[in-house]
């Protein structure tokens, strides 16, 4: 730890406002000026009175946190990089590969502006970023790091800050920046910002518990991170014509477009997610036999999200987990309706599947990549709707699928109890989500308020 015994400490300094007066105490450490702010003259005086004392005694000062030696936790004797390592395997083993992903984000980022010296000019920063998140930040991965890479991380651990960096504000503010920044300058989306300020909280958190800082170090209360809407955007929905048009061009798509076509058609019917659908087994699909009532049964048990297969434990692109929001081993049921029914019979007789099968199997029988779903949608956007319409966010992204689906199901007056079941939210979160896509019903309500009748006539000449 870096300390001074160069300290020189002022009177406090009182500022009278409309509303309440504060007391600042202030004092300079190796020419860098600190200061303290209060309520009361009693804590100022006390604050003032401690940092004398230290002077007095000989006590040296941190060039950190500009505090004496004996106010600092533990934190100065703890590397900031090392401290992150231990915290990534801490949560490795609770938490899955996309989070892991994501906090080896968070903390490449945040360990680059921790860092005491810029970069050298041997090191290119986009190897840097690399090295921090795909090996120090993996716990996979970090004793197969190449040489290349051990150097760089070498050079990061001896200079990066120590954990008492956390303790000057103007250091915490710089990561916070850096957070809320992208490469290029720019700001970054709002929601990206408040994941990482999350995974940055239960890191300090982390700290906490476990003795090396004192408090958490990150700001609280109202405007400390973005806001952010869970509301969909009306304009990503999609009408029955274009829905009809971009499955229609994938059917017809020469390479695979038939099982995409069912797919798509899956996800547009069911508001199933993805990462559900891509899981599925053909014995999951209940469908009745031909001439009776064509309505079935699709059940949801799994999901197999894409993480990379860096970030799982088998090694595989997708992992395998329950249903989101449920409690292991829960199941969904959905129902299958007539048009949905026609499609799946035809898809698995057409494709000779098993009952064992996966219900949309890659080219090789392997779980259906979202690479490929992605670009098949993306080229049917691209090849049906108008350049305006392709530009705007009019079924921008696959699970706009889903959206428009639970959109359909609400504004066809289901209720949202049971909307939420199907389609595995709760239903705070459903409502949430698309209350502003609930439309068509507002001749309804204006008939039930009229229903409730008008205030009486109490004019004078009564």
């Amino acid at each position: 730890m870096e300390t001074t015994y160069d300290v020189r400490v002022y009177k406090i300094l009182t500022y009278k406002g409309s509303r309440k007066t504060s007391y600042t105490v202030r004092w300079m450490v190796a020419g860098k000026p600190h200061r303290e702010t209060f309520g009361t003259s009693a804590l100022a005086d006390s604050f003032r009175s401690e940092l004398v004392s230290a002077t007095r005694r000989g006590e040296a000062f941190s060039l950190v946190t500009g505090r004496p030696v004996s106010h600092q936790s533990g934190a100065s004797a703890v590397n900031w990089y090392t401290f992150a390592v231990q915290f990534t395997d801490a949560q490795w083993r609770r938490t899955s590969g996309n989070n892991r992903k994501n906090v080896a984000k968070a903390l490449m980022t945040t360990t680059i502006a921790l860092l005491r010296t810029p970069l050298p000019g041997r090191f290119a920063p986009v190897d840097v970023r690399t090295a921090l998140r795909e090996f120090a930040f993996n716990t996979n991965r970090r004793k197969e790091a190449p040489p290349e890479v051990s150097t760089i991380l070498r050079w990061v651990e001896r200079n990066a800050e120590s954990m008492a960096a956390w303790e000057d504000s103007r250091r915490v503010d710089d990561v916070l920046h850096a957070l809320a920044t992208k490469l290029d300058g720019s700001a970054a989306a709002a929601s990206s910002v408040k994941r990482h300020r999350r995974i940055l909280n239960v890191a300090m958190e982390y700290a906490v518990k476990h003795g090396t800082l004192r408090s958490n170090p990150l700001p609280k209360g109202r405007g400390t991170t973005p806001k952010t809407s869970s509301a969909v955007d009306k304009r990503s929905l999609i009408n029955p014509d274009h829905a009809a048009s971009l499955l229609g061009w994938i059917r017809r798509r020469p390479r695979g477009g038939r099982r995409l076509h069912a797919f798509f058609a899956t996800l547009y019917y069911t508001g199933s997610r993805p990462e559900e659908a891509v899981a599925m087994r053909v014995l999951d699909v209940r469908l009745p036999a031909e001439g009776e009532d064509q309505w079935g049964e699709l059940l949801f048990h799994t999901a197999q999200p894409e993480v990379g297969k860096r970030w799982t434990d088998t090694g595989e692109v997708h992992e395998e987990r329950g249903l989101k929001g449920r409690a292991k081993d829960d199941t969904r049921v959905v129902p299958c309706r007539p048009a949905l029914t026609r499609i799946l019979r035809e898809h698995v007789a057409a494709e000779k599947l098993k009952p064992g099968d996966l219900l949309f199997p890659g080219e090789n029988g392997s779980m259906l990549s979202g690479s490929v779903f992605r670009r098949a949608w993306r080229t049917s956007r691209q090849e049906v709707l108008t350049p305006e319409e392709f530009a705007s966010p009019l079924g921008k992204r696959v699970y706009d699928l889903r959206h428009t689906c639970l959109t359909t199901w609400l504004n066809a007056g289901i209720p949202p109890a049971q909307v939420a079941d199907w389609a595995g939210n709760s239903v705070p979160v459903l409502l949430a989500t698309y209350a502003r896509c609930i439309s068509g019903q507002l001749k309804d309500h204006q008939k039930r308020i009229e229903a409730g009748g008008d205030l009486p006539d109490l004019s004078e000449d009564r």
